[in-house]
């Protein structure tokens, strides 16, 4: 069971920017930007599955999930903890444990055999469902999730993400129009801050990063990707 410590979220943030940076979980590349799911072309890439990886990281950020969780929400708010395909899967079982909740998981779209089935395992109707992913930049590929769980019957109050990008407000907004409360641990702030504080970049590229940061859409835009998010 969770042990019921409650850090600053403040502190939280630059811990698992620490984390995600000694793992070499932070890859930078602006002369052939990663592709995101979003569509946008970004300079910076975050793979938050490494940190499976490691198991003293991978307690401390359930840890922090836990903790997010309890006091941003409640103690006996969920009845069921849900994971996205693939990312939010692991994430959602180790929640699940530490929490003592019921999990499921759920796909992308029906699996077109046997029972065609979306979501694996049991969700009684009317549950309480959190959705968990490892990392969101839009939001969209959530809502995939969120959409399936209430067409089965769940009902998803809130949602989370481990890291969060925290650049566009059309994320948030996304979240805000569809009644559903949003939870991260950390975002590209608390990376670009642990790598001026550690000095993990030069000056060049930091100065490319935080050109992305602050205005990711015309980056993207500059280097082949979208313009603007998706919406739907």
């Amino acid at each position: 069971m969770f042990s019921n410590s409650f850090p600053e979220k403040s502190v939280m943030g630059d811990l698992l920017g620490s984390m995600l940076w000694e793992i070499g979980a932070v890859h930078f590349r602006p002369e052939e930007p990663y592709k995101l799911a979003s569509g946008l072309a970004s300079p910076v890439y975050i793979d938050g599955r490494k940190l499976l990886s490691y198991p003293r990281i991978r307690s401390a950020v359930i840890d922090f999930a836990c903790a997010t969780l309890l006091s941003e929400v409640g103690f006996e708010q969920f009845d069921v903890i849900a994971g996205g395909e693939t990312a939010g899967i692991p994430f959602a079982a180790l929640l699940a444990d530490r929490l003592a909740l019921p999990m499921i998981y759920v796909r992308k779209k029906p699996k077109g055999h046997g029972r065609n089935a979306q979501i694996e395992g049991h969700m009684p109707e009317g549950a309480r469902v959190l959705v968990i992913e490892d990392l969101t930049t839009a939001g969209v590929s959530m809502f995939t999730f969120i959409d399936a769980i209430r067409a089965a019957g769940g009902r998803v109050d809130h949602a989370m993400a481990l890291f969060f990008y925290g650049l566009f407000p059309e994320a948030e907004q996304r979240f805000a129009n569809n009644k559903v409360t949003f939870h991260h641990i950390a975002t590209w702030r608390n990376v670009l801050a642990v790598a001026r504080r550690k000095a993990l970049f030069d000056d060049a590229t930091l100065a490319s990063v935080e050109e992305f940061i602050n205005a990711p859409l015309a980056w993207s835009e500059a280097h082949g990707g979208a313009s603007s998010l998706p919406t739907s």
